[in-house]
């Protein structure tokens, strides 16, 4: 296996738009556990750690952009007010050690189902920057995924950033486990309300082949919600949402969950992080 090691961003596209079967690795967390299990084996590593402009986040307009190389532990240090959902579920990942290392650009590259970061990407409608030797372009998180672990990057393309709108409401960000911390999710479920646009935006996690936002439950809860009187949340709202995201899923039996438990848990869930998004909006008039 053959390390590659650029120092500059310019040079790592080169290096990729070169070797475009080599593997960017950032902070390692989900390739190295790959490898140590030995469910593959690169060509080569083309290392991302020393190139400094990765580990930078910026404002621009209404957005947060993301350096590929800004890990979990600081996104939620730093990020924590402006991206809330994204920053939930980064609490979520793994251990402290895992947080410190690993990045929500790594994330995206492994496209696996389950990963946490998804469902907020999805809920608030992000977009991820990707660039090779050839030039950049900006990739809807909804067209990112295109099966399981698999995204529609091209084969010497890079993930530079990624492209948050900052929240124009609450966010919230649920997952259920088999136990409380360090955990691979069942299922998981985010919402971004957005006050402003009167809607609400989803996004589902661990429960089809790939992560999917819920179409039909955001024209529902986006008509339905009492976005000008604020009133309570009503029960046949609650229920029909969970119902509509239930029903967007597309789960499968695994060691972690049955399809039917993931389905059930998936409109529990989306039922009560609408009814947590919702009181927050009401309490912030």
């Amino acid at each position: 296996m053959d390390f590659l090691r650029p120092r500059t961003w310019a040079e790592a596209l080169a290096l990729k738009a070169e070797r475009p079967e080599a593997t960017p690795i950032q902070g390692g967390t989900d390739v190295m556990v790959e490898i140590n299990l030995d469910k593959g084996r690169p060509a080569a590593l083309l290392d991302l750690t020393p190139i400094p402009e990765l580990r930078e986040w910026t404002r621009q307009g209404g957005e947060i952009r993301v350096g590929a190389g800004v890990t979990y532990s600081r996104l939620i240090a730093e990020l924590g007010g402006e991206l809330p959902g994204l920053a939930q579920a980064s609490r979520t990942v793994g251990s402290p050690q895992i947080r410190n290392r690993g990045t929500v650009a790594g994330n995206l590259g492994a496209a696996s189902p389950a990963g946490d970061s998804h469902p907020p990407l999805l809920a608030c409608g992000a977009v991820v920057e990707a660039e090779s030797a050839r030039g950049d372009r900006l990739i809807p998180i909804g067209e990112f995924y295109t099966g399981v672990k698999r995204n529609a990057l091209a084969p010497d393309e890079l993930i530079r950033a990624v492209r948050v709108p900052s929240a124009a409401g609450p966010q919230y960000f649920s997952k259920i486990g088999t136990r409380n911390a360090m955990v691979i999710a069942v299922c998981s479920f985010a919402i971004a309300l957005d006050a402003g646009e009167r809607r609400a935006g989803t996004g589902i996690g661990s429960a089809a082949p790939t992560p999917r936002r819920a179409p039909d439950a955001e024209d529902f809860a986006s008509a339905e919600l009492d976005w000008d009187g604020r009133g309570p949340l009503e029960p046949r709202v609650a229920r029909r949402f969970g119902e509509l995201v239930a029903a967007s899923a597309a789960p499968i039996d695994d060691v972690r969950g049955r399809a039917a438990y993931r389905t059930h848990a998936l409109a529990v869930l989306a039922r009560r992080v609408l009814g947590w998004a919702w009181d927050d909006f009401r309490g912030s008039a």
